[in-house]
């Protein structure tokens, strides 16, 4: 089979595939506006490492987990990133906190009816006094007069994904987060994380089920769609991880004990297999920004099983999956799901991934 390099990934890519590989019919009304009852009361569809299909519920999680495993879970905490505000001159802006780079800096995204230039003043939420720095490729490099963090805390909304259609409310400020969530600066929640109460994380660990911790911080280029039907053109937007000693210890142990590493969400992965990247082996904490875009033919290094939500038609996230599982599984997978009704996206339900016997 013809290959060709995948740009950043380092990875190949099979020639054929191409966009419409991934993309699928997904009935609007599938479409989780809303979270469930209670965290763990979602559906979950397991599919094992044979691709066979099984349909279950998050609250059987333990079933499927043995002695020794790992849970990997992205600590990142969504901070209230958006900002409503206007320029000196009255234009309305919109503005989507990307990352905080300083205390009082931050690169944002910037909606405006005329793209604000180098020394441009904005008034944000009628309290805080911007100015535009300039620009950094597609984002714009912001300074405060106010440290941000403390600006998004008393000011900012919260930045549920675009497919949501109500604004965020008190539910949302509570169900859009993970409940382990300590290290403020993404801007879309880990939502396979979302699944998970206190009371199951105590169950697991009275199973003798080890957890610890990655740290990703999630940027509104989740949902940024792919342009170009060629993969080897489309570039990841960046993302901040680090990959800590404790977790790096951890991993040694559960393979140690035959254990599997199962991250919880896309994410996880992402900050598990960038650093592997650097450090095939795992063996030294790693940190940095990364740009990896996981398509079929990807060696995964460190993930043995993934817990993760449905992914957007045409998505990274979807080809991820592809890869872990393989295209075919994948798309019998989101056709039983659609057959069954199971809800999709952020709100939605779960997937329990058994990396495939049968790439």
């Amino acid at each position: 089979m013809l290959v060709y390099p995948l740009f950043l990934s380092g990875y190949p890519v099979p020639a054929p595939l191409s966009l419409l590989d991934f993309d699928y019919v997904l009935p609007s009304e599938l479409i989780a506006q809303t979270p469930a009852a209670t965290r763990t009361s979602s559906r979950m569809l397991h599919v094992d490492a044979a691709g066979a299909l099984h349909d279950t519920q998050f609250s059987a999680l333990a079933k499927l987990l043995q002695p020794n495993d790992l849970l990997v879970f992205n600590d990142t905490r969504v901070m209230q990133a958006r900002l409503l505000g206007q320029k000196a001159t009255g234009g309305k802006v919109e503005v989507l906190i990307e990352r905080i780079t300083a205390t009082d800096e931050a690169l944002a995204h910037v909606r405006s009816s005329k793209s604000p230039g180098a020394g441009t003043a904005l008034r944000l939420a009628d309290a805080v006094d911007v100015t535009v720095l300039g620009r950094s490729d597609d984002l714009f490099v912001l300074k405060f007069n106010a440290p941000v963090l403390e600006v998004l805390e008393a000011h900012g909304a919260l930045p549920l994904p675009p497919y949501i259609t109500h604004q965020p409310d008190e539910q949302d400020m509570q169900r859009y987060q993970t409940v382990y969530a300590r290290e403020p600066g993404a801007v879309a929640a880990p939502t396979a994380g979302l699944h998970f109460d206190e009371e199951m994380l105590t169950q697991l660990e009275q199973l003798g089920i080890e957890r610890t911790f990655v740290t990703l911080h999630v940027g509104a280029g989740t949902f940024q769609p792919i342009r170009d039907g060629d993969l080897a053109k489309h570039v990841m937007h960046a993302e901040w991880y680090t990959v800590p000693d404790s977790t790096v210890q951890a991993i040694a142990r559960a393979r140690a004990a035959g254990g599997r590493v199962i991250a919880v969400g896309t994410t996880s992965v992402r900050a598990l297999e960038s650093a592997a990247k650097l450090d095939p082996t795992l063996s030294s904490p790693q940190s940095g920004d990364t740009r990896l875009f996981i398509t079929p033919g990807f060696d995964y290094k460190i993930v043995d099983a993934m817990i993760t939500n449905f992914h957007l038609p045409q998505s990274t996230l979807l080809m991820l999956v592809s890869a872990f599982i393989g295209l075919d599984t994948m798309k019998q997978a989101y056709q039983h799901a659609i057959q069954e009704r199971y809800r999709f996206f952020s709100y939605g339900d779960a997937m329990f991934l058994e990396r495939t016997t049968r790439n």
